[in-house]
């Protein structure tokens, strides 16, 4: 009886040391986003042209949120010319954003003040 008792512990412990194992690998952490950044609608900028926005031109990654910053005494606004974005009136001293999802060229103008234009290069 203890030969068979031997038996049946052997081929439980052959049994749980052939299974399989049920460890996963890690999944990859997301990529974070890209950090934001700032463009400056400058001091006199409805007088301006290119110079309005700074930097001008802008170059980001697809995912970038873009914040404007209304450094100027007048309400300005900023519209993508081929309708991807407005980001509806800024005050002065205020702040509007927007998020670019795709990649292209978005060259834009204040609605309020048309000579002042700027393009957004997103990759």
């Amino acid at each position: 009886m203890s030969f068979r008792v031997s038996i049946i512990l052997l081929s439980a412990l052959c049994f749980a040391g052939c299974g399989s194992s049920s460890k996963s690998a890690a999944a990859p952490s997301p990529t974070p986003p890209p950090s934001p950044v700032a463009v400056s609608i400058v001091a006199g900028a409805r007088t301006l042209t290119t110079t309005a926005y700074s930097p001008n031109p802008l170059n980001i990654t697809r995912g970038t949120t873009v914040t404007w910053t209304n450094n100027d005494t007048s309400t300005h606004n900023n519209v993508a010319d081929g309708g991807a974005f407005n980001t509806g009136d800024i005050a002065p001293g205020s702040q509007a954003s927007f998020t670019f999802q795709n990649a292209g060229a978005f060259p834009y103008h204040c609605g309020r003040h048309p000579g002042m234009v700027a393009t957004v290069n997103v990759q």
